[in-house]
Formats: structure tokens, C-alpha cells, sequence
């Protein structure tokens, strides 16, 4: 049986990633830093903060003695504070970077040799606002482009050692999050206002990783898929 590493995984993305892989036979492992939340998914984890520059290194270690290997990672942990420009502190800064960046960089590090053994999988949960980024979204969108081009030079290093790479870019997704924002606005009037089909669900994001780390997914690497109803108007 196959293990699964998967990060952020108390709720939204990263809980509905985590029950999906379980449902698909994976053993999963999942962190996060809600104990509670984390011990009501049934499966072993791990309350850790991706932000200590040590947690990855004992999520990997937590893993292995769970369960012998580690066939994919996936990195969903980190949420940036929104907000105008001149209104974000350096600390607003540093703390989107470092756990969303700096703690995928760390956890697929560690990974690495035991995906490469296992010829596993990396999928990163990135942002469509790393393609297009507002003036409210200026941490998030340049985190998200960040990860997105991490995501490149890992899948290269992929390729000659055996470990496929893939990012996904999710949209409006109805995560706790954007259920704060909707309360303030209808959500037909936030759609249109959008200019997306509707408000994704996490468990649509969770069926594309599934997708993805599975044997009709593996030709996909180095792929930056966005899942967004239209949201990316870019090429």
C-alpha cells in the first residue's frame, strides 16, 4: 500500500485531499496544526508547524515510522494574509513565505530520497493568484508565483531522478476562508463579479491531485493546472 504525505490537512483543500487519497487505498499521513481536527480524520498525524525550519524534517521521520515509505507529497500548508500593499507588515511578509514557500521547499527536501526510491510523486498546491495577483493579493500571488516556479526546477530534477512534479493552481474554492468573504457579498453577485463559472469545491481540487498521482496521471510533470471556472484569462 501506497503512503501519502499530505500538509495542511485539518480542513478545506487539504482535508478533502487527504480523505480523497484514503478513499483511493493510500495510507495517509496527515499534519497540520490543529491536533483535534487532525486526530477526527482516522488516519496517523501529526500536529506540527511547517514554519519551524525542523518540522519537515519530523514529519518525514513520522512517516517512515508509520508506515516504511513515502510514495507522494503533497504540499497544501500555508494561507497569506490579504490585504492592500502599504497595509502589509514585513512580519505579514515573512510569515506568508515561510510556511507556504520555505515549508514546501523543506518538506519536499526531505522527501526527496524516499520519493525518488519510491519513484513517487510531488504535487504542490500553489494559486491562481501566482498567475494573476491583485492589488489585494500581493503576498499571495508572489508566494504562489514562487511555488509555481519551484515547481519547474523541481520537475526537472524529477525527471532524472524518477519523481513526477506537478502544481495545481486553485480558485474561488468554498473553504472556510471564502466562506468569511461571501458572507459579506452574495455569492452570485462575487461569481459574476469574478467572471467564473461558479465557487469550486475542495473535494474538486482533491479529484484532480487523485488524478494526478495515479497510474493514468503519470505522463503530467512539470504541469501548472489551474482549477479556477474561468478565473485565469491569461495563457
Amino acid at each position: 500500500m501506497k503512503t501519502a504525505i499530505v500538509t495542511g490537512a485539518s480542513r478545506g483543500i487539504g482535508r478533502a485531499i487527504a480523505e480523497r487519497l484514503m478513499r483511493d487505498g493510500f495510507r495517509v499521513i496527515a499534519t497540520g496544526r490543529d491536533e483535534v481536527l487532525l486526530a477526527s480524520l482516522n488516519t496517523p498525524s501529526i500536529a506540527l508547524d511547517l514554519r519551524d525550519p525542523t518540522s519537515a524534517q519530523a514529519l518525514i521521520e513520522f512517516a517512515l515510522l508509520k508506515t516504511g515509505r513515502i510514495d507522494v507529497v503533497v504540499n497544501n500548508a500555508g494561507a497569506t494574509k490579504r490585504g492592500l500593499f502599504l497595509e502589509l507588515s514585513e512580519g505579514d511578509w515573512l510569515d506568508g513565505y515561510s510556511l507556504k514557500l520555505f515549508g514546501a521547499v523543506r518538506v519536499a527536501r526531505a522527501a526527496w530520497p524516499h520519493l525518488k526510491a519510491a519513484r513517487g510523486s510531488i504535487v504542490n498546491i500553489a494559486g491562481v493568484g501566482g498567475r494573476t495577483p491583485g492589488a489585494e493579493f500581493s503576498i499571495g500571488g508572489s508566494v504562489n508565483a514562487a511555488l509555481l516556479s519551484f515547481t519547474k526546477s523541481l520537475a526537472e530534477q524529477g525527471v532524472v531522478d524518477g519523481v513526477q512534479v506537478n502544481a495545481i493552481n486553485p480558485g474561488a474554492i468554498r473553504t472556510d476562508r471564502l466562506r468569511k468573504r461571501l458572507a459579506a457579498i452574495d455569492e452570485d453577485a462575487f461569481v459574476k463579479s469574478q467572471l467564473i463559472t461558479r465557487v469550486g469545491e475542495p473535494e474538486e481540487v482533491a479529484a484532480l491531485v487523485a488524478f494526478l498521482v495515479s497510474s493514468e496521471g503519470r505522463y503530467m510533470h512539470g504541469s501548472l493546472i489551474d482549477i479556477d471556472g474561468g478565473a485565469t484569462k491569461t495563457m
